[in-house]
């Protein structure tokens, strides 16, 4: 799939979120600014790559990106504040992790809270248009994983590593037998 810039803007910043729909783990953001000569034939937004796939394009994002940065919400962080809000936390924290002060910021979405004297821009599905975007994708994704595998073995009994939190029959049912743990987000409804 060919992903286009959205601006000429050298350090225009791409945004997304993984883990909005979680039952546990914490929300992962990323912040990309990709080159203008950027280029991977797999690109795409992360809900349409293989697991394998994403770790490839992974590799290239994070050796081909004028910056890149990845940062997350906590549970309670998501408790307190409500799952938007700690998505925007997010967003805002990769923002001021990168090396390099972005100019604009595209989101993938249709809202955004500010970020200060930073501009930016929602794009309704903008992680299967715009590059930077999807690259950000790429990067939530794959490092939210690597942080519920890791969960995973610590709690064997959800399947972290195979649903990552999301709310399968699998991971409910072992909530009603095993009770949630302190990483399970207790504002939505487990079962």
């Amino acid at each position: 799939m060919l992903l286009i810039s959205h601006t000429h803007e050298p350090l225009e910043a791409g945004l997304d979120e993984a883990g909005r729909g979680c039952l546990a783990g914490p929300v992962f953001a990323a912040a990309v600014i990709l080159p203008p000569s950027f280029t991977s034939a797999f690109l795409n937004d992360s809900k349409q790559m293989t697991a394998r796939r994403r770790e490839l394009v992974k590799a290239e994002i994070c050796a081909g990106a004028v910056a890149w940065a990845v940062a997350e919400a906590s549970p309670t962080e998501i408790a307190s504040i409500n799952i938007a809000q700690a998505s925007y936390l997010a967003m805002h924290r990769a923002v001021a992790a990168l090396p390099v002060a972005p100019t604009h910021l595209i989101v993938d979405g249709n809202r955004f809270r500010a970020y200060p004297e930073i501009e930016h821009t929602c794009f309704v599905a903008g992680d299967g248009r715009y590059a930077s975007i999807a690259a950000a994708s790429v990067l939530a994704k794959t490092f939210r994983d690597e942080r519920m595998r890791a969960l995973a073995a610590e709690f064997p009994e959800y399947g972290w590593e195979q649903n990552a939190g999301y709310p399968t029959k699998t991971h409910r049912d072992a909530i009603r037998k095993h009770g949630p743990t302190e990483h399970h987000r207790m504002g939505f409804r487990l079962l």
